[in-house]
């Protein structure tokens, strides 16, 4: 994991991305925080990158593929995995088998978004502080 790396977040609400937008700005982390609209797009810059990101939220109902068949696609890249990057589903709403799928992948966590900004920013402190202080396997390499 790297720490230093950028936090990816994968959400194809306008909205909600201008929202995290201004809830990172403010909470100032200088992770550079980057963004997609669809999973494919974001499966293919962490294929193709040589840069360690720091954690990825996605959002789990997505055009082309879902959050779930995204974070399969890299839970089954050898590649991917050894990389150690923290994977978050980060949605509005919950079911007991949406929980139950997530975990099924080895999701590190699941969140629904807050309705207030105030919960909102909490919430992303609150992820990004654990990550910082988390110790990873690739720490040791």
């Amino acid at each position: 994991m790297n720490k230093s790396g950028p936090i990816i977040v994968i959400e194809d609400d306008v909205d909600d991305q201008e929202i995290l937008v201004d809830i990172f700005l403010k909470l100032g982390y200088k992770n550079e925080i980057i963004y997609f609209f669809d999973g494919n797009d974001a499966l293919e810059y962490l294929n193709k990158t040589d840069v360690q990101p720091f954690l990825i939220l996605s959002d789990i109902n997505m055009p082309k593929i879902n959050g779930f068949e995204l974070r399969s696609k890299i839970f089954t890249n050898e590649q991917l995995q050894t990389k150690c990057i923290p994977y978050l589903f980060f949605t509005t709403s919950a079911t007991k088998k949406s929980v139950i799928d997530a975990y099924a992948l080895s999701v590190q966590g699941f969140f629904t978004k807050p309705t207030s900004m105030q919960s909102l920013e909490n919430t992303i402190r609150k992820i990004v502080e654990y990550w910082q202080e988390c110790i990873a396997p690739s720490q040791f390499d």
